[in-house]
């Protein structure tokens, strides 16, 4: 893919085995083919969403090999590809691009953060965008790096011509329409399913939302609404995918997020560990509220039969 990316990304989940807990690779290309053909814009592979953090570096290879060979070119493949030091981050980079990513998404390190600057943080991601193969999206995901991408950072990123946009997760849209503002020429991503219209309306290039792994059809409404300038039923879409995105990306993360998989006829599947699956009463509440809500979405919000 050339150019600015945006649209509509779904940050696809790792499925597993449930015996072997090896990564699942008939699983994941059938969720990617299900996901594309629902219209999204593309998706991000091996990011929080992804379990990224808990996958060997050979799986991680593989997992965007797989999916390079589902996702079409005129559909975006973006990798996570942070690493604790900038030096296994450009590496990770590297074998992104060498299986066939078109963009690479880069959180802060985390280990370290209490005694990151601004001036550090900066350095590193110029370093990594210097040697990246292929353009670089920052992702600010406070909730687990704890750092928070300041206007200061992106303000001293802004002019690299490698860094091409960035997923802002706070959920603060302040801070969405300030980063938008310091960094005008840049895709910026709203990463929060239930914000998604909002920030949109703030100029976002699009979303790259967990919620859509398992309601892709109802996102894909409010982006195509938005468009197309449909702005209440663009909002009607949003206030049916709004409690999904609170309640089991929000609430319960990326077992939710599986479970919820598995309630609207995709592969959800189990969680790696330390990561722990849900107990059957928040799976059933889960299905529940699935199912209510692709019902109220009505026509193409749910997901085609899984092929045998």
């Amino acid at each position: 893919m050339n150019g600015r990316p945006s649209g509509l990304l779904v940050p696809i989940t790792t499925p597993f085995d449930a015996q072997s807990g090896d990564v699942a690779p008939v699983a994941l290309r059938e969720n990617a083919r299900v996901l594309l053909g629902m219209g999204v814009d593309g998706l991000v592979a091996t990011g929080s969403t992804g379990e990224a953090a808990l996958l060997a570096d050979d799986e991680y290879c593989s997992v965007v090999r797989w999916l390079r060979e589902v996702v079409p070119d005129d559909r975006w493949l973006v990798v996570g590809a942070g690493r604790e030091s900038t030096r296994a981050t450009i590496d990770a980079c590297r074998v992104a691009g060498d299986q066939g990513a078109d963009a690479v998404l880069l959180r802060a390190p985390s280990y370290y953060s209490v005694t990151l600057s601004t001036t550090a943080l900066a350095a590193h991601f110029r370093r990594i965008a210097d040697d990246s193969p292929v353009p670089v999206l920052l992702y600010n995901m406070p909730k687990y790096t704890h750092v928070n991408f300041s206007e200061a950072l992106v303000a001293a990123l802004v002019d690299h011509a490698n860094i091409v946009g960035l997923k802002e997760s706070s959920g603060d849209l302040k801070q969405f329409a300030v980063l938008q503002a310091t960094a005008p020429q840049w895709a910026l991503f709203m990463g929060s399913g239930s914000r998604f219209y909002s920030g949109l309306e703030l100029g976002a290039a699009g979303g790259v939302l967990a919620v859509a792994c398992f309601a892709a059809g109802i996102a894909v409404r409010v982006r195509d609404k938005f468009r197309s300038g449909d702005r209440a039923a663009a909002g009607a879409a949003q206030e049916i995918l709004s409690p999904l995105s609170r309640e089991i990306v929000d609430g319960l993360g990326v077992p939710g997020v599986k479970a919820a998989m598995d309630a609207a006829g995709l592969v959800g599947g189990p969680v790696r560990p330390p990561l722990m699956d849900l107990a059957e009463a928040d799976r059933a509440r889960i299905a529940s509220l699935v199912t209510q809500a692709l019902g109220a979405a009505g026509n193409g919000a749910r997901a085609p039969a899984r092929r045998n």
